[in-house]
């Protein structure tokens, strides 16, 4: 089993990787193998509403190439997803939302890509902010039908400067905790799939509020 981990913050080396990596630490002693993605350092445009990837309905993104069909497909063939964000003026990295917002419309226009993988996020802040901000990439998992694990506390760790985050003794045992849970679901979903079908999958209704 293996679990692809995004990092949305700008420094590669940051608060942000570091929660990512505690988290893949405990996956790792779980036997899961997980591989960090840089994202918040790349050079990425927000979706453009074209609707041309449910047109074409080949698990890619239309916009010329910048990276994000290549991170669509390892997130296609990963048994998990883990989205990891710093926090900008109480959310998510504006790199993170562009890729976030193409890479999930283009799953759900495509079948549900990503539907009952599990799916997890964390975030690392300097002071607040940091709930309001793992709510915005908890929306991404919600809304694709993922499977989403726990900790013992809301997925936020706290710190400035690089590795500061060490010091926050709660944030890394939420960490720690995350990464056992994901695992043990990671599991839970492995055992059962040859004997539990999942639920077939409904086709999407959309109502307008504006008659």
């Amino acid at each position: 089993m293996k679990v692809i981990a995004f990092n949305g913050s700008p420094r590669g080396e940051g608060n942000t990787r570091r929660a990512l990596s505690i988290v893949a630490d405990e996956l790792g002693k779980e036997g899961v193998e997980a591989e960090i993605v840089e994202v918040g350092s790349a050079a990425l445009r927000g979706c453009a509403a074209c609707g041309g990837c449910a047109r074409n309905k080949d698990g890619r993104c239309v916009l010329p190439d910048d990276g994000v069909n290549a991170r669509i497909a390892v997130m296609r063939d990963a048994d998990g997803i883990l989205l990891g964000s710093p926090v900008h003026f109480s959310g998510m990295g504006a790199t993170m939302k562009a890729f976030l917002d193409r890479a999930f419309y283009v799953a759900s226009a495509n079948g549900g890509l990503f539907r009952h993988k599990v799916g997890a996020a964390v975030v690392a802040v300097r002071r607040s902010g940091g709930v309001a901000t793992f709510d915005q990439l908890g929306h991404y998992l919600a809304y694709s039908e993922m499977l989403v694990p726990g900790s013992n506390y809301w997925n936020v760790i706290h710190g400035t400067a690089p590795d500061e985050a060490e010091g926050d003794e709660e944030g890394v045992q939420i960490m720690r905790v995350l990464g056992r849970n994901m695992a043990w679901l990671l599991k839970l979903v492995e055992a059962g799939r040859p004997s539990l079908p999942p639920p077939e999958r409904e086709k999407k209704r959309y109502t307008s509020f504006i008659r």
